[in-house]
């Protein structure tokens, strides 16, 4: 488990099992899973259609042997059905806001019973934009529960009662992969609940995610020429595993992502004229456009890479990078090269100018 995260976790399970400090704890969950929450956003918003069915680790046994759709929809189906059904007792917002309709599919259960190319159909099934908008909705109205809850509700157990009300929902299937989830959730205190398909359930299948977008890009950048439209190297990119470089369909560059397209600028530049970078461009200098954006941390860092690229060529500018990282420690190229082009070039230069190729 990601150790921030389970440190996390861990303060927020302590302060939840005393009267005095619970409600710190819910208002720290609450944080804690708008934290969380983001990283599907990031993916949802990044990632082509494609990605959301495809499964890079189909022979695992973990959790990252599912696809990104169907952990999005496990996630926030057991969260709606343990927060409504069983919990609260009221509709869920599954059935509220008609969402089988609108997400494609009839399946109304945690998709525990699914296997192997059950999944990958299933999930090419579901439209993201609307499942993503789903589990906001989930999430928004499981922290509003969580903000109600008093000291005394976090005790609360659950009886026969329940669970026959529960199991009559038929949200949860009677395939044995899935039953017994009616049993283990009935077993647990509000509180017991609270720290798994509200906290930890949310941090093993984000995680697992992760493994399977970074997998993605992987993939996606095999074979593919490493260096950006910009200047920058995706092989030494400090966003390296998430991105699967602005040259495939799997670019969740951190710029280009501001985009309602998703596509910088400068991208968008080059393939319209039919360059192979900003670096093959003659007005590069005085280009302010897209990352080269003046008041951009990175344009003047990104600019210079561009620079040294069109004087000594691809080969030498990840040559002279790896070097860089040899000689400094750094995450950003923008912390070394700094804000001035020229000088950032110079600096690229002292560590590393390609020698002339000898003739005979």
């Amino acid at each position: 488990m990601n150790r921030d995260w389970a440190e996390k976790n861990r303060k927020i399970q302590a302060l939840l099992n005393k009267k005095d400090t619970y409600r710190e704890g819910i208002d720290l969950l609450v944080e804690f899973r708008g934290e969380l929450f983001e990283q599907i956003a990031y993916i949802v918003n990044g990632f082509p259609k494609e990605a959301f069915c495809r499964m890079p680790f189909a022979d695992a046994k973990g959790y990252q042997s599912k696809t990104l759709a169907y952990s999005i929809w496990h996630i926030f189906r057991i969260e709606d059905i343990v927060a409504h059904s069983l919990i609260q007792g009221d509709q869920q917002i599954f059935f509220a806001e008609n969402y089988p309709d609108r997400i494609g599919t009839h399946r109304i259960t945690t998709g525990n019973e699914l296997q192997g190319e059950q999944i990958t159909d299933f999930s090419a099934e579901l439209d993201v934009s609307v499942l993503y908008e789903y589990a906001k909705k989930v999430m928004q109205s499981t922290n509003e529960l969580l903000r109600s809850l008093e000291a005394s509700d976090l005790r609360r157990k659950f009886d026969e009662t329940d669970r026959e009300r529960l199991a009559n929902t038929e949200c949860v299937s009677t395939q044995e992969e899935a039953v017994w989830l009616i049993d283990y959730w009935c077993k647990k205190s509000v509180l017991g609940l609270i720290k798994m398909p509200f906290s930890r359930h949310w941090i093993v299948h984000i995680e697992a995610m992760q493994r399977i977008k970074n997998k993605l890009c992987k993939l996606a950048r095999k074979g593919v020429d490493p260096i950006a439209y910009c200047g920058f190297s995706c092989n030494h990119c400090f966003l390296g595993q998430w991105c699967g470089s602005c040259r495939t369909d799997y670019n969740t560059c951190s710029f280009a992502t501001c985009f309602p397209d998703k596509i910088c600028p400068n991208a968008a530049c080059c393939r319209e004229r039919n360059l192979d970078g900003c670096y093959e461009c003659d007005a590069l200098g005085d280009c302010t456009k897209g990352f080269y954006t003046p008041d951009n941390d990175g344009a003047a860092a990104a600019k210079a890479q561009a620079m040294y690229i069109r004087k000594y060529g691809k080969k030498a500018f990840l040559k002279v990078h790896n070097m860089l990282h040899e000689k400094y420690d750094f995450a950003k190229t923008q912390e070394i090269l700094g804000q001035n082009s020229e000088q950032g070039l110079k600096l690229l230069e002292s560590v590393y100018i390609p020698q002339p190729m000898k003739r005979d």
